[in-house]
Formats: C-alpha cells, structure tokens, sequence
C-alpha cells in the first residue's frame, strides 16, 4: 500500500495515519507492506514520524512534484499557516492510496483533490481481507468498452 499525505501541515494526516500505524499489524498479517510519502524534505518528514507516532509504517519523503503527477496527485498551492499552524508548503500534493498487486500492477487507487472524506482504513483492511480469501479481481479492468462490447 502506497499512502501519498499532504505533509506535516496537514492536521488530518495526522489523524489518518496515526488510525493507520494502528492497524499496521492486521495489513502485514494480510501481507500487505505500506509506506507512506509526502513531498516534505526529509528534516519536514522526519516530524510526523516521531510527533504523530508512526513507529510502524515507513515515512517517505522528497516526493519530486512532477513524479506526483506523473502518479496523478493533485498539486495544491499552500495558504499559510494551516489549521495545525504550520506553515504550508508554497507547494504538495493531495492524498492518493494505491494498493498494488505483487506483480507492481495496480489494484486498488482512490484519489483525492482535498484533504477530506478518504478511505477508511478499517473498511480497507475488510476488502483485503475479502480479496485475498476469494481471490477477487481487481475491477476497472475494461480500458475500451467499445472493445469489450464487440468481444461479446
């Protein structure tokens, strides 16, 4: 799993990844390895790290702005100091969850253009959960429906 957060400024990181440090342990028995990234430099990264307690999950940092879209992160332009009064970057990118097969094809993305409303981790641990037991597909397979159709 690939979790792309705001950065240090961002209150609801904090709080999002600390209920995913939580069950960091449940995703790993399901074999699923994470590692979080932002495009805070590495003395930025290395807050959250220590301030948020996300002693189970691998902090990455340094995330170029152009690779963040080349992945399709949506680039924001700081406001000041955020509601967790820190400043914000002039520039970061919104989050983005991957959950990525171990072939390295994509599984699983939802991305996000704010940083509200996203996935909830223990509902994401159930699909896991569900996917490994029944060998599920991934979906959005169909890359022309035109195609598809006329395969039918």
């Amino acid at each position: 799993m690939i979790v792309f957060y705001r950065g240090l400024h961002c209150p609801i990181c904090s709080m999002y990844l600390g209920g995913l440090n939580k069950l960091a342990g449940e995703f790993a028995e399901k074999g699923v390895d994470i590692v979080v990234i932002s495009s805070d430099p590495e003395e930025r990264a290395a807050e959250p790290k220590e301030k948020w307690r996300l002693d189970n999950l691998i902090v990455g940092h340094s995330l170029d702005l152009d690779k963040a879209r080349e992945w399709g992160l949506y680039i924001s332009a700081g406001k000041g100091i955020s509601c967790a009064e820190i400043e914000e970057p002039a520039l970061f990118s919104e989050p983005v969850l991957f959950l990525v097969k171990p072939d390295n094809s994509v599984y699983f993305v939802t991305t996000q253009t704010m940083p509200f409303a996203r996935p909830a981790f223990a509902e994401l641990l159930k699909g896991v959960e569900f996917v490994v037991v029944k060998n599920y597909p991934g979906r959005g397979e169909i890359v022309d429906h035109h195609q598809a159709v006329a395969a039918e």
